[in-house]
């Protein structure tokens, strides 16, 4: 006759097995069980961060609209640019290319209230501070840019164009350190000056060269650069 053994609450006691055999108590598969639940919640986890990722990425992509602005120039001829505009960050990016296929960049910080100049085939950049004008011109492409891309083709005879000369103080350079990454990237490995408005270079002085932005205004500004004495 076979024994078995069965545990109670108060102490061991002796019984049959009505089928003859063994009495085995089910024990649960623990480890199995966590580990099951560890690679559910890290499934879970790895599904919140790509779709938190995602999210980011797609929120940053709609606040990026391009604008592509076509004007006359004083000669009759059409000029293409584009402006980059970025609602997150408060950024507009207009990049202006020349007859001879040469593109000059200029980036509004609009946060900061700073203008950036970074003319083509030179290692040389141009700051200064934002006026009330600048304001109206960027809320201008701000209010153009409602689609993620729009074409403006300006009209020469409602055209307002007008000329401002900028007098690069050459004395200061800028330590790049100090100014805020859009800058930094802008005009890495470039040199840095700040410039001040003037009424027009001296007889001596010949202008640097010039950069025609035309705005969704009708506005065209030609920013012309000189350097001051020393």
């Amino acid at each position: 006759m076979v024994r078995c053994w069965e545990r109670s609450q108060t102490a061991l006691e002796d019984s049959s097995c009505t089928d003859g055999s063994p009495t085995v108590s089910p024990q649960f598969p623990h480890k199995a069980f966590w580990a099951i639940v560890s690679a559910t919640l890290l499934l879970v986890l790895i599904a919140l961060s790509l779709t938190g990722h995602l999210g980011l990425s797609q929120q940053h992509t709609q606040s990026l609209q391009v604008v592509r602005i076509t004007a006359p120039d004083l000669t009759g001829s059409l000029v293409n640019q584009s402006a980059l505009v970025d609602r997150q960050n408060d950024l507009v990016t207009i990049s202006v290319s020349s007859q001879n296929n040469h593109t000059s960049t200029v980036l509004f910080d609009i946060k900061h209230g700073v203008v950036c100049y970074k003319p083509d085939n030179q290692e040389t950049c141009f700051l200064r501070n934002m006026e009330k004008s600048d304001y109206e011109n960027m809320n201008s492409l701000l209010l153009d840019s409602t689609k993620k891309e729009s074409h403006l083709l300006l009209s020469g005879n409602h055209t307002q164009r007008q000329t401002e000369f900028l007098g690069v103080l050459g004395g200061r350079q800028v330590d790049p350190s100090s100014l805020e990454q859009p800058f930094q990237a802008l005009c890495q490995n470039s040199a840095i000056y700040w410039t001040r408005r003037a009424d027009g270079p001296a007889k001596q002085r010949l202008v640097y060269f010039c950069i025609d932005i035309c705005f969704p205004s009708n506005i065209c500004v030609s920013v012309c650069f000189y350097y001051l004495p020393e």
